[in-house]
């Protein structure tokens, strides 16, 4: 793909999300996230393979599927208000919009397509389809937390947390791992919309500086099975360390930033008296836990058959790289200064 054909791929995807991001107009946000969609389907089909082109299928569909249930729900939202502004009275449409948005996230039970799409891409794509693409239909739900169902969203977040923890225990491609492990994220994030939505920003956040962080490691090594993640070792010892740092972080172990959403979290849900949700949801992260601990185990506790002595980096790339050192230093030193970005 042509250096201009990108260029102007990616300034759609801006285009997009800054006007779903700007608009009070629900059909207005609708074309935002169209412009989006149309804009990454060409960068998910650059290498013509035919995962590639299956995965960006499956992607059409289901955002296609879940644009029209968005777009039904804005419908007849302003045909009983009268009026196509976000900030309306809730109406009973408010459910399906936040299941068409959820869709667009891949939140379960509507998650399926997540991993699958995610396994035929490259990395660079995954890396935007895991966080850039996830920040306008986040930003829709943040505006219509005031009015959305506390029971669908407990219902769909401890699913969300229960099968991202299950779905990635016996993955071998880091790509659905990484699906899961963004599956379970969100479930976290939208479980505490209704109460706190400015905690659910921030959260969503540093899911964003640690999944981008996660996929900068994943392109420098070049990796994408554990198997080839197992002999990164002799590749870069330094990468690698901060691989499984970041991989620790994800999974939420103190004292890194992984561990600052979830304790805020779980602070949040004892403030408003859901001790049990708060224990069903740090149970099920569990789940999530162990496959993190056993990709951990794999970088750094295994060596593979085909080691060598050489103390030369003849395979490593040597370049820097200054934005993935300042997002690994985010997505691993951020908790000791949580007070100060609570403050602000």
């Amino acid at each position: 793909m042509t250096p201009t054909a990108m260029s102007m791929f990616f300034t759609s995807l801006a285009i997009g999300t800054i006007l779903t991001l700007s608009s009070f107009h629900w059909l207005v946000a609708w074309i935002g996230l169209e412009i989006n969609t149309m804009a990454i389907i060409p960068m998910m089909t650059k290498t013509p393979h035919p995962r590639a082109i299956e995965a960006a299928t499956k992607y059409f569909l289901t955002q296609a599927s879940a644009s029209a249930l968005m777009l039904f729900s804005c419908l007849i939202n302003a045909l009983q208000t009268g009026e196509w502004g976000m900030n309306t009275s809730p109406s009973m449409m408010t459910n399906p919009l936040s299941l068409a948005l959820t869709m667009k996230l891949g939140l379960a039970p509507l998650h399926f397509w997540l991993p699958e799409v995610l396994q035929g891409i490259s990395l660079p794509t995954g890396l935007i389809l895991s966080t850039w693409q996830k920040i306008p239909p986040m930003i829709l739900l943040f505006q219509i937390s005031a009015h959305i169902s506390l029971t669908l969203m407990v219902i769909l977040s401890l699913t969300s947390i229960l099968i991202g923890g299950w779905g990635g225990i016996g993955q071998t491609q880091i790509r659905k791992i990484m699906a899961f492990s963004s599956i379970g994220h969100l479930g976290w994030i939208i479980l505490i919309l209704k109460f706190n939505p400015q905690l659910s920003i921030f959260s969503f956040a540093l899911y964003i500086i640690m999944t981008t962080a996660m996929f900068l490691s994943l392109i420098t090594l070049s990796s994408t099975k554990m198997s080839q993640i197992s002999t990164s070792w002799t590749k870069n010892p330094a990468l690698t360390t901060t691989a499984m740092l970041i991989l620790l972080s994800l999974a939420g172990l103190p004292p890194l930033t992984g561990f600052l959403p979830k304790l805020l979290i779980t602070l949040e849900l004892v403030k408003q008296n859901m001790v049990i949700f708060a224990t069903l949801t740090m149970l099920a992260s569990l789940l999530a836990l162990f496959f993190y601990l056993r990709l951990t185990y794999i970088i750094t506790l295994t060596l593979s058959p085909n080691t060598h002595g050489s103390l030369t980096l003849w395979r490593a790339n040597t370049k820097p790289y200054v934005m993935y050192s300042i997002i690994s230093t985010m997505a691993l030193t951020l908790l000791p200064l949580a007070p100060t970005i609570l403050l602000m």
